[in-house]
């Protein structure tokens, strides 16, 4: 019998807070190498200088002083939590939303929840985003995502026929980001959630995004898909910020759960060159 393992909300809090500081400054390190890769390949002069430009800002922001971008995003926290884990001291997610209040207050971040209807700001980013997801053992694995407004906004879900297929997948992903265009901040990261249900397919395309770039899907069906819509992409001539080259997007990364026979659930999530993540272990 497993014994149980008691963590304090406190301890939450307090990497809530640490992760959302550095997300907002830090670019990770496979998209900052990415980036670099991309300034050797990139074809297009004015492509070369937009990568040029995004490579200077991860470096200033680096030092702590101006952030990665702006819109310092809505704090979206996907939780992995050990069936063996029991929390004491309070409640998880007010836990949550005090890291996340904190740590915009802080570190000086903008603050961009509002009230949907009459967009008065509430001046503390809450309440978080959170999907929890229950794991073997008794740790817990938290990844933040700082999630801006400008990507969000050219995402999607779509309900497609399932005589659609890989093709009609495929075919859905390229069409919506080339009509995207510049409007998401390219190069992006692109996550592809298929199957589940409606809003299950929409979890998994963002969680797709928080991936390591270059780190392979292990279904050999999915790499493919992957490899195939980058290329595509890439071949669109959109580039960075959409001023053309061949670096539209820096990775494409496909979930995929089974779904119910009479449907093909389809989530398509962008995110921007300062994919900001970052995630930790309790």
């Amino acid at each position: 019998m497993s014994n149980i393992r008691e963590i304090d909300v406190s301890l939450v809090e307090d990497a809530i807070y640490n992760l959302a500081i550095e997300a907002g400054y830090k670019l990770p390190e496979d998209i900052h190498e990415k980036e670099k890769e991309a300034l050797k390949k990139e074809k297009s002069s004015v492509g070369k200088a937009v990568l040029e430009t995004i490579l200077q800002n991860v470096e200033v922001s680096a030092q702590g002083i101006f952030p990665l971008c702006q819109d310092t995003g809505l704090a979206v926290i996907f939780m992995e939590i050990g069936q063996d884990v029991h929390f004491v001291g309070g409640n998880l997610i007010e836990a949550i939303n005090k890291g996340v209040e904190r740590a915009y207050k802080d570190a000086y971040l903008r603050k961009s929840s509002c009230d949907p209807l009459t967009r008065k700001n509430l001046g503390n980013n809450l309440p978080a985003i959170v999907h929890t997801f229950i794991v073997q053992g008794d740790k817990v694995k938290i990844f933040f995502d700082a999630k801006g407004g400008g990507s969000e906004s050219m995402s999607k879900v779509q309900m497609l026929k399932p005589a659609d297929g890989r093709d009609g997948i495929i075919k859905t992903v390229v069409d919506w980001v080339i009509e995207a265009g510049p409007n998401p901040c390219p190069p992006t990261i692109i996550g592809v959630g298929i199957g589940g249900d409606f809003e299950r397919s929409a979890i998994l395309a963002k969680k797709a995004t928080l991936r390591h770039l270059g780190e392979k899907n292990s279904d050999p069906r999915l790499a493919e898909m992957e490899e195939e819509i980058l290329t595509k992409l890439n071949n669109s001539g959109i580039g960075p910020a959409g001023l053309g080259g061949i670096t539209t997007s820096l990775g494409v990364h496909i979930e995929m759960e089974p779904c119910h026979i009479a449907t093909l659930p389809l989530a398509i999530n962008t995110a921007c060159h300062v994919n900001r993540h970052k995630e930790t272990l309790i």
